[in-house]
């Protein structure tokens, strides 16, 4: 199943994607299961996928303004260099890290499918980040590595969005140049992991208007999705709805010679085979200059 939040202007809602048009599961089921979130909590998944399976689209996709798949998640976590390459493109002779770096954004520093992603008043240096995210579907604190699938509800694309200048800002600490309101996205929807045969063979692509800037499979991570599962697990409990953010390919804008940020007008898409293609559009915060 695709199953996404959204918005109509009138009330946020959450339901399946099916051709051209979605079913309505918070309008069918809001009185006991009002958000995506509270669903994946009580393992519904399957009563979900029996009425989407028997039931027509409640309304067109025309109109529909998408909110990140889990509205307000309890936890986001975040993995850098984790691509067998990554380690390299900071040319520093560092070793391969023995354990994920791990860092946490906020619910409000992401936007959903063609939102916009806002460059913020204090900067130019907004870089982009395709990542696939995973999200959990089941409660569990130091999971093994073999059952770690099982606790996986399904994946989404990312763009975990960076403000570079502000990354560097402290010696050991990522934190502020990560968490800029509204300068990520994830979307377009949640897509739960039966469609995804072989999490260890997924591709993922960034865009930049057209141009790809990042390609890798997740045959190439240092640490797999299993390991991360487990690794994270160790020191929180992982709940319904929490998400991951597996790491970024090489090729970001950072990276370019010269340096390649986003400007307004750019459009930034993230293609995750099995999920689909997350697409955002870059525009100056409200009070800023068009151009920095």
């Amino acid at each position: 199943m695709r199953l996404a939040s959204f918005s109509t202007g009138r009330s946020v809602s959450y339901g399946a994607v099916v051709d051209d048009g979605i079913v309505d599961l918070g309008a069918r089921l809001g009185g006991s299961l009002p958000t995506l979130r509270s669903a994946l909590d009580a393992d519904r998944m399957d009563d979900l996928r029996d009425l989407v399976s028997r039931t027509c689209p409640d309304r067109s996709l025309v109109g529909v303004q998408w909110l990140p798949p889990i509205v307000v998640p309890e936890k986001i976590f975040c993995i850098g260099v984790n691509y067998v390459n990554r380690n390299d493109e900071y040319r520093d002779d560092s070793a391969t890290p023995m354990f994920p770096s791990v860092f946490m954004r906020t619910p409000g520093s992401l936007v959903g499918h063609h939102a916009s992603i806002v460059r913020p008043l204090e900067s130019s240096q907004l870089d982009y980040e395709g990542e696939i995210a995973i999200v959990i579907g089941r409660r569990g604190r130091r999971i093994a590595e073999v059952a770690a699938h099982d606790h996986i509800a399904g994946l989404a694309c990312m763009n975990e969005g960076t403000i570079r200048d502000w990354t560097r800002h402290g010696k050991f600490n990522v934190t502020q140049g990560k968490n800029f309101d509204r300068t990520g996205a994830i979307g377009p929807w949640l897509v739960t992991r039966d469609e995804c045969a072989d999490l260890g063979e997924l591709t993922i692509t960034t865009r930049v208007n057209g141009e790809v800037r990042q390609h890798d499979t997740t045959a190439n991570l240092l640490f797999s999705f299993r390991y991360l599962v487990s690794y994270l697990s160790t020191f929180a409990e992982l709940a319904p709805g929490d998400i991951i953010a597996t790491g970024t390919p090489i090729g970001a804008g950072v990276r370019q010679t010269p340096p390649r940020f986003l400007v307004p007008g750019d459009r930034v898409d993230v293609e995750v085979s099995c999920v689909g293609t997350l697409v955002n559009e870059i525009v100056d915060e409200a009070g800023g200059p068009s151009d920095r």
